[in-house]
């Protein structure tokens, strides 16, 4: 098959179907795509937007079309010379609701199911009331106060012969054994003999295979009017009915709650805080087995030819399961057909890096999803002068933090004692039977040990380390080290020795120097609850907390980012990239994502707040005077709050589209409309004024009637004109820094991923506006159009110019494969007038040659321009140096050629002459 040279990633649901990208495949060959880069396609929820909810691993979603559709894309793809990669979800399913078999059956059976090792359950709780039983935090209200008002109803599926408790969308089934509680006491004798049977299930060690048949039967008499009535005396609206449904339930496998009991009380693994998403214990090889059968069979048919795995870090064993499904995958790929047939098949992790991180090398995958990229870039396009201003004008007006690290630390207390207090308790839990077997550690208390665990959390740097029986790896230790130093400073000397001991068992003394038996036992369990811990604390507190509290700049706070670095030198990205190469020469590289905060040239636009950080201050102290009509008071405070309002600032200053106008009411209405829903998601997520669980309606309604007045109201058109100014101010030069990145991701190491419509401006907030529909057809038919640099340049807001630079540099990748693929990398220097403004770099294979040049920090040298095109005297004798080893080629541009001086140098005044960028090629050195 074809290589791997450019993916498109596409968000499958309901309404843009396997068909759907089917249709669309043409365009994607054109655009210069490899290979479609798919969302999860395995039957997830009903009406799921984006399929990571999925509830039966073994089918294609039928909402997508089914195994048939998924044929016909492939066989599309095929006669395009393209591929298919597939993201998987290996840590989670969907649970709750009537749809996941899996679920339904281990809450029918318990410990007796088939499935009941297959979830992340903690069956011997220290709560005795949940002893045996798994919590279901389902109910929308108290559980005493559900059950009186009668909203757990006793249902029978006549159909199947179930008996189950329903609460709105959920499903409860009963244990089949518990059926006689409801059958025996019938007059009817068929349905009490019935009932008798069931009741003998219970010590019966083939209950589960009995069962159906008993269920048929009763599904065959279930039109009795006996039964009807059988079943009315478990009314819980009653006294009676209230007492024997209580009881009934008491007996199953599952004890029914409130939601709000969850973060307390659960004791089953979830993804993050989701209760809808349970975790999978897919170290065990039953559960590999059964969740990844139809992914190998896809795999050994040749309909899918790479794979992205999601959360990796959720995982018991990241490292493990790489290798092993690495090894599964390997072997299958001798069985593929000729047309389909690969000597290397692609795995992909979904892992955000933090800090100095890097992929560990021996997990035998391709590289991660590319987070790590974008933040490379994002940090070369941010004026380090920008940060102290912009810090200061942030903390000036909010009064919270400039440095990002403590609104960190502080989001990890809040979500370590809030939505994850049951699985940190797991953890104490789990350390604190570990200090029991100890003799010499006996004597430490539950209480010490959850001060220095917590203190050990906030302080992690990433998103968690990687234990085994040998211990800490030496990758790790460095991280871990950090913590432990962090730690210390927060904690009193008292607690010390805790963590001494904590730093032993979490790694520092592996555990395969334990004779086997229950002290290594329990070790393990600790060492992996919490390395499962320390991942959803740091994506809960800082993705979805402390990104929307701290707005020094916004740009600077999305998935993968370390916010607490506002900027670094083009050297780093250099390094970055040379390190890249050596390593992982195949990772994906991302500026855009479905899980993005804001779309790639929303970014790239704020970015430019950096270079302006003079200007803009003042800016936002004439909105804030304009604005005074438009703020409520809610309680003691003012709605918005000046932080919350900044933040409201920004995300107009990044998105506002690049064609409306302060007074066009129908495009300010169609614009609104999508900032409430970012808008209040944002004041969710920060935990401040609102929460998801706590949601304050005053505060949010008179944050939304501030934007409302803001975009639609005649009144505020001074207001609403003064911020499109500003826009219009930045967005030139925003859109040079999108261009930059643009070819910096499909030029630099790695195979580019371009996130679906992003070929035009991506100016998209947070889910679901980045999830909203893209129109093929206007992206189709401007492909088709042959225009000169100038017609783009002219007519630039179309995005057009984006999708013909995307286009042809992909192209150039096609043709040149080994180059891109293999190439070195080598930064080159950068002489004259503005060569700090400049990022230059080759990539050389054999007799190939590539030279990438783009503007940086660059919009003063834009000024007052038109369109993204710096006017090419004003690089005066800017000029980069080429390697001294080469010929003097006449280099081709991306739009016309270039000449090398006898000094083998590339002159910008004539490289970014006609285009804002420019990669050039020569082939024969």
């Amino acid at each position: 098959m074809k290589a791997m040279t450019g993916s498109v990633r596409l968000q499958f649901h309901k309404d843009f179907t396997l068909d759907d990208a089917a249709a669309r495949v043409p365009y994607f060959q054109q655009l210069g795509i490899s290979h479609i880069y798919a969302s999860p396609i395995l039957k997830a929820r009903p009406g799921s937007m984006h399929g990571y909810d999925v509830v039966d691993p073994t089918r294609i979603n039928p909402e997508l079309g089914g195994e048939p559709a998924l044929r016909r894309l492939v066989q599309t793809l095929r006669q395009h010379d393209m591929g298919l990669v597939l993201d998987i979800v290996s840590n989670h399913m969907a649970v709750g609701g009537g749809h996941n078999p899996w679920w339904l059956d281990l809450l029918e059976w318990g410990r007796r199911s088939p499935y009941a090792e297959f979830f992340d359950i903690q069956w011997h709780s220290p709560d005795p009331l949940l002893e045996g039983q798994l919590l279901l935090p389902f109910l929308g209200n108290d559980y005493g106060a559900c059950l009186q008002a009668g909203e757990i109803p006793l249902r029978l599926d006549a159909s199947t012969g179930q008996l189950y408790v329903e609460h709105y969308e959920h499903r409860f089934p009963i244990s089949p054994p518990d059926y006689a509680e409801v059958l025996s006491p019938a007059t009817d004798p068929v349905l009490s003999k019935l009932g008798g049977r069931f009741g003998a299930l219970e010590h019966d060690p083939h209950a589960y295979d009995k069962a159906p048949e008993l269920r048929a039967e009763l599904a065959a008499v279930s039109h009795n009017d006996a039964l009807a009535e059988l079943l009315q005396r478990f009314d819980s609206t009653t006294p009676d009915g209230f007492q024997r449904l209580h009881r009934l339930l008491e007996k199953q496998h599952y004890r029914l709650a409130s939601w709000r009991t969850a973060a307390d009380d659960i004791n089953w693994r979830r993804f993050f805080d989701v209760n809808e998403l349970g975790g999978l214990r897919v170290e065990r090889a039953a559960v590999f087995e059964a969740t990844h059968a139809k992914i190998f069979e896809l795999v050994e048919q040749g309909l899918i030819d790479g794979l992205r795995i999601d959360h990796v870090d959720g995982l018991a064993d990241p490292r493990g399961y790489c290798r092993k499904l690495r090894r599964r995958v390997d072997g299958l790929l001798a069985a593929r057909p000729p047309e389909a047939a690969l000597t290397h098949f692609p795995i992909y992790v979904e892992k955000i890096l933090g800090a100095d991180e890097q992929l560990h090398r021996d997990w035998q995958v391709d590289g991660t999803t590319g987070y790590e990229f974008m933040n490379q870039v994002s940090r070369l396009q941010h004026d380090p002068a920008g940060a102290e201003p912009l810090a200061e004008l942030w903390s000036n007006l909010s009064g919270r933090p400039a440095v990002f690290e403590e609104e960190a630390h502080a989001a990890r207390h809040l979500v370590i004692n809030g939505t994850l207090a049951g699985d940190f308790e797991s953890v104490a839990q789990a350390l604190l039977q570990v200090a029991r077997g100890d003799v010499m550690s006996r004597d430490l208390t539950l209480g010490a040990i959850r001060r220095a665990l917590q203190a050990l959390v906030v302080h992690y740097p990433v998103y968690r380390t990687y234990i085994s029986a040998c211990g800490r790896p030496a990758e790790d230790e460095k991280f871990f080290q950090q913590a432990l130093d962090g730690a210390r400073n927060s904690l009193s000397e008292a607690d010390w020795p805790v963590l001494d001991y904590l730093a032993r068992w979490l790694g520092g003394e592996p555990w395969r120097q334990l004779p086997p038996g229950r002290p290594r036992k329990l070790l393990r369990h600790a060492c992996v609850r919490f390395q499962q811990l320390t991942s959803p604390t740091a994506a809960k507190a800082v993705e979805d907390t402390a990104f929307y509290r701290s707005a020094v700049l916004l740009s600077r706070n999305d998935v993968g980012f370390d916010a607490e670095h506002f900027s670094a030198p083009p050297q780093v990205f250099h390094d970055a990239c040379a390190q890249r190469l050596a390593h992982f020469p195949d990772n994906l590289l991302a500026t855009a994502t479905h899980d993005h905060k804001r779309g790639e040239d929303t970014r790239a636009r704020l970015a430019v707040l950096s270079e302006r950080s003079s200007w803009y201050p003042g800016r936002v102290n004439h909105w804030q005077e304009l604005a005074e009509p438009l703020r409520s008071r809610v309680g003691d405070s003012d709605a918005p709050s000046p932080g919350d309002e900044l933040i409201l600032f920004q995300a107009l200053l990044g998105s506002w589209p690049l064609d409306l106008s302060s007074d066009d009411a129908e495009g300010l209405q169609a614009y609104a409309e999508r900032l409430y829903q970012w808008q209040q998601k944002a004041l969710r997520e920060a935990k401040l004024a609102s929460s998801w669980s706590a949601p304050n309606e005053p505060y949010e309604q008179a944050c939304k009637a501030y934007l409302e007045k803001l975009l639609l109201d005649p009144q505020c058109q001074q207001l609403r004109a003064s911020l499109a100014t500003a826009v219009q101010r930045i967005s030139v030069a925003g859109a040079l820094n999108s261009l930059v990145q643009t070819l910096l991701r499909m030029t630099v190491p790695g195979i580019p991923d371009l996130y679906q419509g992003a070929e035009f401006w991506d100016l998209s907030l947070v889910d679901p506006d980045n999830r909203r529909p893209v129109d093929y057809a206007a992206r189709e038919q401007a492909l088709q159009a042959t225009l000169s640099p100038a017609q783009l340049l002219a007519d630039w807001h179309n995005g057009h110019l984006k999708q013909q630079l995307i286009a042809r540099t992909l192209r150039r990748r096609a043709e040149q494969v080994a180059l891109f693929a293999r190439g070195t990398y080598e930064p080159l220097p950068v002489l004259g007038d503005e060569a700090d403004r400049v990022l230059a770099f080759a990539r050389i294979h054999a007799d190939e040659l590539a030279i990438v040049m783009v503007p940086r920090l660059a919009s003063d040298l834009l000024g007052d321009a038109p369109s993204p095109l710096i006017d090419a005297q004003k690089w005066g004798d800017t000029r980069v140096v080429l390697p001294s080893n080469l010929t003097l080629p006449t280099l081709k541009g991306l739009f016309s050629d270039v000449v090398v001086t006898p000094n083998k140098e590339v002159w910008l005044n004539a490289a970014l002459k006609d285009f804002p960028v420019n990669l050039l090629v020569q082939s024969d050195l």
